[in-house]
Order: C-alpha cells, then structure tokens, then sequence
C-alpha cells in the first residue's frame, strides 16, 4: 500500500503541536483574544493569522522605503527598516525554536515591530515630540496603526508584543516569545549597524571594543551566531525564567552598545543634515494641520483630534514620499537645503 506524500495539517492538528512546547511558551490556544471576535480560521492559528495579516499590511510595505541608520546612503547593502525587521525576525526565530517556545507568535511580533516607525528613523520621532503630549514613540505608533488605522484586529498578545518591543517601554511584555523580540532588535541593529558604519567610512572594523571583538567576534553573521548563543545560554541557566543573555555577553553587548550611540547613531555621517529632516518633517505637519484638506480618506481616523491625524499621516511617509511631498508643497530657498537629502 502506498503512503500518502503528504498530510492535511489544519488548526486544530497546529494547536495540539503546541501542547509540546516549552512550559513558558504561549500557546495559541491561551490567548486573550482579539478586541473584535472572529471565527477562527480552519487552517491557521490565531498567531498564525496574525503574521499573515502583518505581512500584508500597508505600513509594512512602507519600511523598504524607511530609513534604519543612514540618511538616504549611496549603496545597495546598506540596511532599511525593511530589512532590519527581516533579520529581527529571523533571530527571533531562532531564539524561540531553541527554547521550545512558540516561534509563529515571536516571528508576528518581529515582523510588526516596528511598523510604527517614522521617515528618517529615530530622528523623525524628535520631529515629532512637539505635537504630542508626553513626546512620540514608533512602538505606541505601531499599536495605533494595527489596532485603528490598519484595522488589523490582532491577538492581544502581539499587539502588547509590538507596544512593549523597545526596552525602554515599561511595563515590559507579557509573553517570553516578545522578550525575545527585545533581545533580536538588540541583536539586529547592533551588528548590522555596525556593518553599515564601516561600509560607510564611519568606522574601521578594529575600532569597535576589544570586549565585544572577543566575545562575539566581528560584525555580521558571526556576532550575530555569538548574541543568539549567549541569549540562549542565559535563559537555559538554573533559575532563569525570563528571557536573559548570560552575564559576561551582556556586560560586552552595553559597552558596544554605548559606543554604538557615541560613534555612530549620533555620528554626523549617520544622522546627515538632522536638522534638515526635522524641518521637512514639522514644516509637513504644519502645512497639513492649516489644510486638514489634503489628507486622504482612505487613511485617516477621523474619529481623531486634527494634530493626531495629520501625525499619524506623516509619520506613515516613507523618507522619499515625505520629500517629493515637500518639495511638491514648497518652493522657496528651504528646497535647496532638502536636496542633498534626496540626490
């Protein structure tokens, strides 16, 4: 008798293979649920659903067009918040398969996490502190785009995943699978950031700290391959129960970190002309809070108070729409001092 080459997987067979995760793991099964209810699907889990409908949104499309590092680089390899996310989701992945817990949720939240994210990186969220109370973050941003603006309607879990992604959002996430998204951002920016500073002149490769040369080894694949293995390493330790690096890899990843942000993010080759991206992105916001009629329907909470809205339509702009739109709404001598941004 033949065997059959292949065999039907639907929901319900995904769902009992959770039950063999790790005891931290969440499992589809126990989620809290969507803020709308639906039906569930027959062939996917509800995380599963989650990513698919993440892949497809709107805003995610929008981040190959998004800065990372460096304004507008000449060079084809240099990393985009696109391909940030991708490798994000990759380490993420990984860390979740190697401690049984569920890697469907931890790649959802990985490939969301940062849709919320501004034109000109984490400079274009300075732009943006003066309209809003309390200042503006990309994570809460994120939240915004997946609950209203892109009526997503995702599990809790992935949305609290997305919220609490950067370690400076408190309280921190309540699934180990997001932890482990806190560690593969880490992990992300650092060595492919640190890559994009040498191919940038920024840096030379022996520059970076003899520590985290001798715990991780050079930028890329190899540094990357040594951070996972450490995250692992800690969260397996006897009395561990959080999602952890070992210490002596921790200890070299926040002194890489802090020269990071000493040589490079805040480096004048890496930010460009600040202080022209500020101004292109406020003079937007500007223009479209005194013509509330040139937003869009088709992406507008209207429900909204006028400055939430014209923010949330700006900082969805990837880097080169934000300019073809200024330049399109301005012409004086300000344009001249956009163009090195777009050339």
């Amino acid at each position: 008798m033949a065997v059959a080459p292949f065999r039907f997987t639907d929901r319900a067979a995904r769902e009992r293979a959770e039950e063999q995760l790790a005891p931290a793991a969440c499992r589809a099964v126990a989620s809290r649920g969507r803020a709308r209810p639906e039906a569930e699907d027959p062939l996917r889990t509800a995380f599963e659903r989650d990513r698919d409908r993440i892949l497809h949104a709107k805003a995610f499309r929008r981040l190959k067009h998004k800065t990372q590092v460096f304004l507008n680089p000449d060079g084809d390899h240099f990393v985009t918040r696109l391909t940030h996310t991708l490798q994000v989701t990759q380490v993420a992945r990984s860390l979740a398969r190697a401690l049984g817990l569920n890697e469907t949720l931890a790649e959802a939240i990985a490939l969301a996490h940062d849709v919320g994210h501004s034109p000109f990186g984490h400079i274009g969220e300075d732009a943006f502190d003066p309209y809003v109370p309390g200042g503006w973050h990309h994570a809460a941003q994120g939240v915004r785009i997946v609950e209203v603006l892109e009526h997503l309607n995702l599990t809790w879990e992935v949305r609290d995943g997305v919220r609490a992604h950067s370690w400076k959002i408190t309280p921190p996430p309540s699934t180990r699978e997001a932890e482990c998204v806190r560690y593969a951002d880490r992990i992300g920016y650092l060595s492919h950031d640190a890559l994009d500073a040498v191919r940038a002149g920024v840096l030379r490769p022996d520059e970076l700290p003899a520590s985290s040369r001798a715990v991780f080894g050079e930028p890329g694949s190899q540094m990357v391959g040594a951070m996972i293995d450490a995250v692992v390493a800690g969260s397996l330790a006897p009395g561990a129960d959080q999602v952890v690096m070992a210490p002596e890899p921790l200890e070299a990843m926040h002194e890489l970190r802090a020269f990071m942000f000493e040589r490079v993010y805040a480096s004048e080759t890496a930010a460009g002309q600040k202080h022209v991206a500020i101004d292109v992105i406020r003079r937007l916001v500007d223009h479209h809070l005194a013509h509330p009629e040139l937003l869009p329907e088709s992406y507008r909470d209207t429900e909204a108070d006028a400055v939430t809205q014209v923010v949330d339509y700006v900082s969805g702009m990837t880097d080169r729409f934000a300019l073809s739109t200024h330049d399109r709404l301005f012409d004086d001598d300000a344009t001249s001092r956009m163009t090195p941004l777009l050339r």
